[in-house]
């Protein structure tokens, strides 16, 4: 499911909470969890298996929005939920299992790769590979992952990927915030 059209925040409201967070990098990522919390799937909750939320990308060249997920496609015990705040990510693949070595995505920049989650029905923990990467047309195709809609991949990755380099960044920050704080 996806709505009728990319997200309309303001760069000035994107930026506002880049500040409130501290975030200083040239080049930044916003997730807002619940985006379209109340004109897509059940009101008054952020569904999981929609491309419900937003992601922004706010450079001094770009400002880009992107239909997104920042939850797991299903719920089920153990599965994890990033938590919001703000997360490093670097340049890598996601897939590195699959024939051919995975494709150009985000992964967390620490040498873990390991950032703070919450699992269903288990509390809070750390979780492994909560990688940015490309959807399922079918499914959100998130296992606690950070996804994009398919058919913007693409554009995502690739503005993503030129404004880290213009701007000289090995990693990017990831503000990740819930709807009703944004």
């Amino acid at each position: 499911m996806l709505p009728a059209s990319r997200p309309q925040q303001a760069k000035s409201k994107t930026q506002a909470l880049l500040t409130k967070a501290r975030v200083a990098d040239e080049v930044a990522l916003v997730g807002v969890r619940g985006y379209y919390r109340d004109t897509m799937g059940e009101v008054g909750q952020n569904d999981r298996g929609i491309y419900d939320d937003a992601i922004f990308l706010v450079s001094p060249h770009a400002y880009a929005t992107f239909n997104a997920n920042t939850d797991p496609s299903v719920k089920r015990k153990g599965i994890a939920v990033l938590k919001p705040g703000v997360h490093r990510y670097r340049k890598g693949k996601h897939g590195l299992s699959k024939p051919g070595g995975g494709y150009p995505a985000l992964r967390p920049a620490n040498p873990a790769e390991s950032l703070p989650v919450t699992r269903d029905g288990q509390g809070d923990s750390m979780g492994i590979a909560i990688n940015i990467h490309k959807g399922g047309y079918r499914t959100t195709s998130s296992e606690g992952c950070q996804t994009i809609y398919p058919s913007q991949w693409e554009a995502f990755v690739s503005l993503v990927y030129s404004e880290m380099d213009r701007a000289g960044q090995k990693t990017i920050p990831y503000l990740l915030v819930e709807e009703e704080t944004a």
